[in-house]
């Protein structure tokens, strides 16, 4: 092998190295700051509608914000747009896919009409905002804005739910007592640990972009938000083995909701800029998947597994279309 191959083997191998381990990182301490984050809101007394609505919603996005926002501040917009693009996709075709695949998913017609109506409006005005290739700071502080008027209507709505009676009840880890303090500097370890696993995924992956080739759009639709949409999947699949299957659609809903306008408008305030051409196709895709999943949803109040397959499907056409 000639040394220059082989530096650029070396490279690359580095690169998926650093890619690898803060995947790993930024999963497992995501995941624990979550937990961490659920206690303590619990602990101060916060209300189970809060807790779900705010403070799990939020977390379970914070990989992809975290990502995203680090890739903005190194100027790699492509990266950051890239991973809410591509995991707004693959937790509406891949995780609810494999989920249908497993068990028929279930799903309120409240949960529908409402939470879903949201989520598809605010990625039409996200498609919209990108289509030109652009996104300004003033634009993303309208995302923010948007997020805080989501925000107050899921309060709204979890409201009256639980005055009707048909709120969810928390699980067992989120109406936990314990011991506040441990579990405060745990949720900051956890959280230090996901900075940590966000920082080297961002290094990891550019520096694969650059040593294949490719561009930092590819990787950001495709392999980096795979990554980060590995939770929600995980999570999908446990929720779907203890028959929650409306949780299912409603953290898709939620995490899609806060990667749009929350994590998208957070990466644009820190790092604005001009996105490759390849994100018309993807948004587009995004776009259809959304709708698709959201009808599947709607007629039968449910995904059947045929639809879940039809789901996987659209998710390799957006491989494609990334490609």
């Amino acid at each position: 092998m000639r040394p220059s191959a082989a530096c650029t083997v070396a490279k690359v191998v580095v690169s998926l190295t650093l890619l690898v381990v803060g995947l790993g990182l930024l999963t497992f301490a995501a995941d624990r700051f979550v937990l961490s984050a659920s206690r303590v809101s619990t602990a101060l007394g916060l209300s189970p509608i809060l807790v779900g609505a705010l403070v799990i919603g939020l977390g379970t996005s914070a990989p992809e914000m975290l990502v995203s926002a680090l890739a903005a501040a190194r100027g790699e917009i492509d990266l950051a747009l890239g991973n809410v693009v591509g995991s707004n996709t693959a937790n509406l075709t891949l995780v609810l896919g494999v989920t249908a695949l497993v068990t028929p998913i279930v799903s309120r017609l409240e949960t529908v009409r409402r939470e879903g109506a949201l989520m598809f409006l605010s990625l039409a005005a996200f498609t919209l905002l990108l289509w030109n290739l652009k996104l300004s700071r003033v634009e993303s502080l309208g995302l923010l804005v948007a997020m805080f008027v989501a925000v107050v209507m899921l309060i709204l709505w979890s409201n009256s739910d639980s005055r009707a009676g048909r709120a969810p009840k928390l699980s067992d880890e989120e109406e936990w007592k314990g011991s506040l303090r441990p579990e405060v500097w745990m949720g900051v370890g956890a959280l230090a640990f996901t900075l940590l696993g966000a920082d080297l995924l961002v290094r990891g992956a550019s520096d694969l972009a650059d040593d294949l080739g490719v561009s930092s759009a590819f990787v950001g639709l495709v392999i980096v938000s795979i990554g980060t949409s590995l939770p929600e999947l995980a999570t999908a699949l446990a929720a779907a083995r203890r028959g929650q299957t409306d949780l299912v659609l409603g953290n898709v809903l939620g995490s899609n909701l806060f990667n749009t306008l929350a994590v998208a408008g957070i990466a644009g305030l820190v790092g604005p800029g001009v996105a490759d051409e390849t994100f018309h196709n993807a948004l587009v895709v995004m776009v259809i998947a959304g709708a698709v999943a959201g009808l599947f949803a709607f007629t039968g109040r449910k995904v059947d597994r045929w639809e879940g397959a039809m789901l996987l499907v659209l998710f390799l056409a957006f491989i494609t279309v990334a490609v």
